[in-house]
């Protein structure tokens, strides 16, 4: 029973750290994006002013 219990904790603990890292992988992303729109926004405003 132990071992099985050392498989299911170890599961756990890989889920775990592949939850973090797609989060991380996640806030990357929309920092990029957050970044993109900035960008495109400034440069509306400087083709509109022009």
């Amino acid at each position: 029973m132990r071992r099985r219990l050392s498989k299911y904790e170890q599961l756990v603990q890989q889920n775990k750290q592949d939850l973090l890292r797609d989060e991380k992988k996640i806030a990357q992303i929309e920092l990029r994006l957050e970044k993109r729109q900035t960008d495109l926004v400034k440069k509306k405003r400087r083709d509109t002013i022009s």
